[in-house]
């Protein structure tokens, strides 16, 4: 995992993402990564794309849905637990909780209180990053439990929605930039 993704092997990602208009409201575009997934050699990609620039990880934090199909493999190539960030009331055990804004609504996501240990290395994975709001979420839980996050893996960032500048203390790496 040492050598940057091609100019080809970027095109072959972008093809299999699909724009979804007016999902899941009127108004927003949404970036379909399904495509992608159903292509074994695009989703290996994307994984390793995802994976590459990290080493001594820890845990690797998967934001809910999609984050987890792309943090669970990440996980496994750095050889890293996984730990879920859920939306509320879907995690069974002792939780800590944190509240955001995203493009279309508000939300709340949760965290195990004992999935991550003081000074655990994290790297936070999701597809997308649109506002930063789900990410600055995610990234307030595990400092909260003590853990360091070293950086955050995304497919997809939505550049004109500039969560970007909403994360200025957080290693943003993004495949693919719209």
């Amino acid at each position: 995992m040492t050598q940057p993704t091609t100019s080809d092997e970027l095109e072959l990602l972008k093809r299999h993402i699909r724009d979804v208009p007016d999902f899941p409201q009127p108004g927003v575009l949404f970036r379909d990564i399904t495509p992608m997934l159903a292509d074994p050699k695009s989703f290996a990609l994307a994984v390793e794309a995802l994976a590459r620039p990290y080493s001594g990880i820890d845990k690797v934090v998967a934001i809910e849905s999609r984050g987890f199909i792309l943090g669970a493999p990440v996980a496994l190539a750095l050889h890293a637990g996984l730990v879920p960030v859920r939306k509320v009331g879907r995690l069974p055990a002792d939780t800590l909780r944190e509240d955001y804004s995203l493009e279309y609504g508000v939300n709340v996501v949760e965290i195990h209180r004992d999935a991550i240990a003081p000074d655990e290395r994290v790297l936070i994975v999701d597809d997308v990053l649109a506002t930063g709001g789900t990410v600055r979420a995610a990234a307030n839980l595990v400092q909260r439990l003590g853990g360091s996050v070293v950086g955050v893996s995304l497919l997809v960032e939505l550049s004109f929605l500039g969560g970007r500048s909403r994360l200025p203390d957080l290693d943003l790496h993004t495949v693919l930039v719209y």
